[in-house]
């Protein structure tokens, strides 16, 4: 009987542990909360400090079209990768992602968010500043689980929740997000999803919940953060901790699987206010031996033909390919300029034919 009152009563004190004020579970894997990039979400702790236009332009491409639902077996395998996989994090080369500075201000002025900041993370009111400022800044390339955590009742309450692809977010130095910079939540690693869990929010368009990843944190600290910039296509590695130094570029690093960045629309787009790729210009035609001369047109100053082998192209330009014919001065024709927007083009000067040899003067007829 005893033990049957003990065991009543720790259920009673789980259950009030696991719930918040007016019977809704926090971070027990009951609920999942799907949130848009571009979304404050739910009980912000501030206002946004993202200085990046959200967006889910870093997602790549889903690989399927797999329906927005989970397996019949009702659960959902979500992979789990380090935070120091390649392909994780973007970004655009020398600008941060959040305003850290603006962060700290926030929550400085605010003294009971500030301490509900720090009870989430687990550690001292006055150490927020500095672990504001020991953070990354990138943006996240592929939809991820963690747990957030809204301001409600002055105290931070925990839910799971899915941050779409180019979320902005502060990375600490071991990978993992730990503020979400939209509306400035603190974030923790996940908790398992129960079966019958429930889903809110509007899934976006890319969104499949077995693609979803979880990102642990590194055994060893790391000092930089790779990220790939989908502008310029080029990869860089960023100081951790808000280091002023430039972003340094690095080969093409090794992708997990799923991750690869060519698959991102954003990455094959022309970026926006880059320069555009050069066309190449258009082949000039070959000339054959069977050619027929070109019937000079209004612009064309006509000179006497020669007497002797080869005929006129009709290519403007003349051919600089082996075993092309040289066009002779028997017709000189005015280059019409390329349509293509391509490089400035010179035209190669044209060689010289042989000139005509003038016919001897007529002497004069003596007069009768």
């Amino acid at each position: 009987m005893a033990g049957a009152v003990a065991a009543l009563a720790a259920a009673v004190v789980l259950a009030v542990v696991l719930t918040r004020p007016g019977g809704v579970p926090s971070a027990t894997g009951g609920e999942l909360f799907l949130e848009p990039a571009s979304a404050q979400g739910r009980a912000p702790f501030t206002e946004s400090t993202a200085t990046v236009p959200a967006g889910a332009a870093e997602s790549p491409a889903p690989s399927g079209d797999a329906p927005d639902r989970p397996p019949a077996t009702g659960t959902v395998t979500t992979r789990s990768l380090t935070g120091a996989s390649p392909g994780l994090y973007g970004g655009t080369r020398d600008t941060a992602s959040c305003d850290i500075e603006k962060q700290v201000r926030t929550l400085s002025a605010e003294p009971a968010k500030n301490a509900a900041f720090a009870e989430a993370l687990g550690i001292r009111p006055a150490e927020v500043p500095g672990f504001l400022r020991s953070l990354t800044a990138v943006t996240l390339r592929v939809d991820t689980r963690v747990t957030n955590h809204g301001y409600e009742d002055g105290r931070p309450t925990p839910y799971q929740a899915v941050l779409q692809a180019g979320t902005a977010v502060l990375v600490d130095d071991h990978g993992v997000p730990r503020v979400r910079c939209a509306c400035g939540n603190p974030l923790d690693q996940p908790v398992a999803l129960k079966p019958d869990s429930r889903r809110f929010g509007q899934p976006w368009a890319a969104y499949r919940p077995q693609e979803t990843v979880v990102i642990r944190p590194t055994v060893v600290v790391i000092n930089k953060i790779t990220f790939y910039d989908a502008r310029d296509g080029r990869w860089y590695q960023r100081p951790a901790g808000g280091a002023k130094d430039p972003d340094r570029p690095v080969p093409p690093p090794p992708v997990p699987p799923g991750l690869d960045p060519t698959r991102s629309p954003a990455a094959t787009a022309t970026p926006t206010g880059g320069p555009t790729p050069p066309t190449p210009p258009p082949a000039p035609p070959t000339p054959t031996a069977t050619a027929t001369p070109a019937t000079p047109t209004a612009t064309a100053t006509p000179t006497p033909a020669p007497t002797g082998t080869g005929t006129p192209s009709r290519a403007v330009t003349p051919s600089t390919e082996p075993g092309s014919a040289t066009p002779t001065a028997s017709v000189r024709l005015t280059p019409v300029p390329s349509q293509e927007p391509t490089e400035p083009y010179e035209p190669t000067p044209t060689p010289a034919g042989p000139t005509p040899a003038s016919p001897p003067p007529t002497s004069p007829t003596p007069a009768p």
